[in-house]
């Protein structure tokens, strides 16, 4: 994880007045070029143009919709919302989707119409102007927004930012298409109105699946889990850290549960001491609210199980679909044995916990075992 993630995650506060004055920019900008598209369209009677205008304004609403979001999800804890409203972010962001969705969708339906009774365009020089002007500004726009989502970690930014220069190409095409009329006479404003309404269908699509998936809840960011894992096994009197669970309340905010292996010798007080060290030292180099911290206990008085640990280990990480082995303890004394396997996705935990099982007791017939199966949620 780069080092600046810790410190945006901690500073919301930076990072909702970017977005919020990102989006300030590029509505002003957006209202701007939908004007200027919709007079070029209206006069020239091109409907590529006014499709272009119509993209560019559901661009503006998009952006309203984010801040209203944003400034929604800032709002503090309540009675009725106690982790926080973060979460409004994907709501607004569903909303955007749907819009662009339906831009896209009316835009097709008015594409279609032209294609079966088309009118003659009329583009003067001074349009085919604006509309260079317009893809340059996209292009300019674009590289802005991208360049302020990836300072505050915004994803819906980068994304904003990402259409944007799409737009630009979009907006291109729109020229080409003015300049072939213009000097070919060749008229193809309705079918390139149709690939423009095919384009924004598809991206309000992608960004209504990846808002339902973020509300749903998804794999959570690989870097962030491993910068969790990271600052725990900093404490001292940690060996490991495993079962780490990200719960998502909205963009970069994280209440999280982890297992930690400590020493079979600590006393409940120690154990209590380290807990709350492990917590403090996580919320100031991450951000992160550790709510939960359960606890494998590590052999550390048998120097002969180490060697148990690892022909346990041999057996099950032979399988593929078996991950990782942790929260090993055995006890030669009662003849018990007990840790946790990470199984993938390939198989049913049920399958493997069988499997493994089965070639466990078959190398250690004398032990009972204790084996739990735990789901692939991090990386």
């Amino acid at each position: 994880m780069p080092d600046n993630t810790s410190t945006i995650m901690r500073d919301g506060g930076n990072r909702d007045r970017i977005i919020v004055r990102t989006s300030i920019v590029s509505i002003v900008t957006n209202l701007f070029l939908a004007g200027f598209k919709a007079a070029v369209g209206f006069f020239s009677h091109s409907i590529a143009v006014m499709l272009d205008a119509v993209n560019n304004l559901s661009d503006s609403v998009s952006s309203i919709v984010t801040i209203v979001g944003t400034k929604l999800a800032v709002k503090p804890p309540d009675k009725k919302h106690p982790l926080g409203h973060g979460r409004a972010e994907y709501i607004t962001a569903l909303v955007v989707a749907v819009i662009v969705l339906y831009a896209g969708v009316t835009s097709f339906v008015e594409s279609i119409k032209k294609i079966l009774n088309p009118a003659t365009p009329d583009y003067s020089a001074v349009s085919l102007v604006i509309i260079a002007v317009a893809v340059l500004t996209k292009v300019l726009l674009g590289t802005f927004v991208i360049k302020r989502g990836k300072s505050a970690k915004s994803g819906a930014l980068e994304a904003s930012g990402k259409d944007a220069l799409f737009d630009a190409v979009l907006s291109f095409s729109v020229l080409v298409t003015a300049l072939v009329f213009f000097f070919f006479k060749i008229s193809l404003e309705a079918y390139v109105g149709a690939a423009i309404s095919v384009f924004i269908i598809k991206s309000g699509l992608e960004m209504l699946s990846g808002t339902i998936g973020d509300i749903l809840g998804k794999r959570a960011d690989s870097a962030v889990s491993k910068e969790l894992k990271k600052v725990i096994c900093e404490q001292e009197g940690v060996y490991g850290a495993f079962d780490v669970i990200l719960n998502d309340y909205g963009p970069n905010r994280y209440y999280a549960s982890a297992h930690v292996e400590v020493s079979d010798g600590m006393t409940a007080a120690q154990i209590d001491t380290l807990t709350r060290k492990v917590q403090t030292r996580v919320f100031e180099k991450t951000g992160i609210i550790l709510t939960a911290l359960g606890i494998y206990s590590h052999n550390t008085s048998d120097p002969a199980i180490r060697d148990m640990r690892k022909r346990v280990t041999d057996i099950v990480v032979a399988h593929e679909w078996a991950l990782q082995l942790h929260g090993f303890y055995a006890d030669t004394e009662e003849k018990t044995m007990r840790f946790d396997v990470v199984f993938s996705f390939e198989i049913t935990p049920e399958e493997g916990l069988a499997i493994v099982t089965k070639e466990v007791q078959e190398a250690f017939p004398d032990y009972t075992l204790s084996i739990i199966a735990d789901v692939d949620i991090t990386d």
